[in-house]
């Protein structure tokens, strides 16, 4: 049994269960285009139908999900071109916190980095690729939150919100894998030595590396023969 399967938290139902579906749209249980059915995930997540439903529009604020009228809910779709122009965005977003962050990170921002350069590592390492991906998403976020700029913050989570299924899904290929942990010594590496000029160059790489591999996935799934 996987997290997303376990009963959720009386505490704060909405936002619990927006993490599960978060987490299943994100790996693959609940792929691009497809329906939610609010009778299986509330017993699924052991939820009433209220909870879900605000856990619904809480996910189509993200841009998750889209709410049809009279017919529930469906995980977004991207098209190419969508998927082209968020990274085209994301690479310039990730550029300029990588920059504004090696100007203001700690030696405490540094130690927690270097804590979850390690975790990824080891998840990476065991091929769990659920858990290399939840803490690729801390390295990311950790990043653009010591960059300190909040407008660039909320803008960088809103969109990234929306690539995150794709982003999972490219690191199936083994050796893009093992070259993306590889760029994430390299970016702590810079951030250490406070290069931003390298840090933004980097990350720049990183995304625009992450936008073909995206495109190359969505393209052989669409046309299983294409080499």
């Amino acid at each position: 049994m996987d997290g997303s399967d376990l009963p959720i938290s009386r505490l704060t139902l909405p936002e619990a269960a927006a993490e599960r579906l978060r987490a299943l749209i994100i790996e693959g249980d609940l792929p691009p285009g497809a329906r939610l059915n609010e009778r299986e995930l509330s017993e699924r997540l052991g939820v009433s139908r209220t909870p879900l439903r605000e856990a619904f529009r809480m996910l189509a604020g993200d841009g998750l999900l889209v709410q049809l009228p009279n017919r529930g809910a469906q995980v977004v779709a991207l098209s190419r071109d969508d998927v082209r122009h968020a990274f085209e965005l994301m690479a310039v977003l990730e550029g300029l916190a990588g920059e504004l962050a090696a100007a203001r990170v700690t030696d405490d921002d540094l130690a927690e980095l270097h804590t979850l350069q390690a975790e990824m590592e080891a998840a990476h390492g065991r091929r769990d690729l659920p858990a290399y991906y939840a803490i690729n998403r801390a390295i990311h976020d950790r990043l653009s939150a010591i960059a300190g700029n909040p407008i660039l913050a909320h803008t960088y989570r809103t969109l990234n919100a929306r690539l995150h299924a794709l982003r999972f899904r490219s690191n199936l290929n083994v050796a893009k894998w093992n070259q993306a942990v590889a760029e994430h010594r390299d970016m702590i590496a810079a951030l250490a030595v406070r290069d931003g000029a390298a840090l933004r160059d980097l990350l720049i790489r990183h995304v625009r590396a992450k936008q073909q591999v995206v495109l190359e996935t969505m393209n052989n799934e669409e046309d299983p023969g294409a080499k």
